[in-house]
């Protein structure tokens, strides 16, 4: 699929990377390539390595061997394209700043810290709220606002930045039905304009109806591929060990 923005078709490469904290080995041999309008759930365990790797893919951690390429470059260069949002547990909520004030934070990379915001700036915080529906909250405190709420503060951030690649780790985590299922819904209209969303994702029931594609990964890749080839019990099985739950919450 060619990318909403720019009416290009751009892949994502990551090839044989290996990343290591002090001396604990958190990610190992793990390649996957695909590309702008893929919707790809990272699916593991606890200590799997999947926030490092979407760390790795932001360019936030280094690696110790293997690449990592966006459009034909390293990831370095396309900073601006690719967007982490983290887990929301690591965010400080009561850091005093409004909704509006977040999603600007966005267009930074776009303008630089120090040179003023233009009516084009604007003009994209105010599309970025309305397409994630935060238009009558974009002068709320981000302590005010619920769960689903705030991951669509910082889908709407992603947004005004122009992202190409947005990099979530587990945002579907502590939400309720609903809201769930309105943000599955948002991350696929986003992969319909051709964006590449990459999660790491714990509610194996839902796997089917959100991603096109997954990795299951265990510090080195267990399978990857279109979700209907590796999400099966066999894979699962290798993946969390012999108790495997199926079709279970997964922590």
């Amino acid at each position: 699929m060619h990318c909403a923005h720019c009416g290009h078709h751009h892949e994502l490469n990551v090839s044989g990377v290996r990343v290591r904290y002090r001396n604990i080995l958190a990610l190992d041999d793990v390649s996957l390539a695909t590309s702008c309008g893929a919707c790809v759930a990272l699916i593991g365990p606890n200590g799997a390595g999947k926030s490092t790797l979407l760390k790795a893919i932001a360019g936030l951690i280094p690696l110790e061997s293997g690449g990592i390429v966006w459009r034909g470059a390293k990831v370095a260069k396309w900073s601006r394209e690719i967007a982490y949002l983290p887990q929301r547990e690591n965010v400080d909520w009561n850091f005093p700043v409004t909704v509006r004030g977040v999603v600007r934070m966005g267009r930074y990379p776009q303008t630089g810290w120090w040179r003023p915001f233009k009516a084009a700036d604007e003009a994209a915080v105010d599309k970025a709220l309305a397409d994630m529906d935060l238009t009558d909250l974009h002068n709320r405190q981000i302590s005010e606002l619920s769960g689903g709420q705030q991951q669509r503060v910082f889908l709407a951030r992603a947004l005004t930045q122009e992202a190409h690649v947005l990099l979530l780790d587990e945002p579907f985590t502590g939400l309720d039905r609903t809201t769930k299922a309105t943000l599955a819904a948002t991350l696929r209209r986003l992969a319909g304009e051709g964006r590449l969303i990459i999660a790491s994702h714990h509610d194996l029931e839902t796997v089917r109806d959100i991603y096109d594609e997954a990795l299951l990964l265990r510090r080195s890749p267990v399978a990857y591929g279109p979700v209907g080839e590796v999400f099966n019990e066999t894979n699962l099985a290798l993946t969390f060990g012999p108790a495997a739950p199926s079709g279970k919450e997964v922590a």
